[in-house]
């Protein structure tokens, strides 16, 4: 989850990426071999209760002003799931925005 934001930027350029993109990509790589002890843990017999957050830019990419929600998803303290996905229609609002993002 922690790269996921970078992931996302980064992917929308794969059609036709620069190589400022694929220095990006490369340092990503960097930062996972750094962290190869890192994981997500998941013990049993704690408290299993779905609890769900989300967030969203407001007209965060610069090229059609279109917003990116977030969303992550933990059972107890444990996340299980995320998401970053660039909305599909411009919001014209912040409220608007997050609206989608929920």
């Amino acid at each position: 989850p922690d790269i996921m934001q970078a992931v996302d930027m980064v992917a929308r350029f794969q059609v036709g990426p620069k190589e400022s993109h694929v220095q990006v990509v490369k340092r990503i790589f960097r930062y996972l071999k750094g962290t190869m002890e890192y994981g997500l843990w998941y013990p049993k017999g704690k408290d299993f209760t779905l609890t769900a957050y989300t967030d969203s830019d407001w007209a965060g990419c610069v090229d059609d002003r279109k917003s990116t929600s977030e969303g992550a998803f933990f059972l107890g303290n444990s996340l299980v799931s995320w998401l970053s996905k660039k909305q599909n229609s411009i919001s014209l609002s912040t409220a608007k925005a997050e609206y989608i993002a929920a």
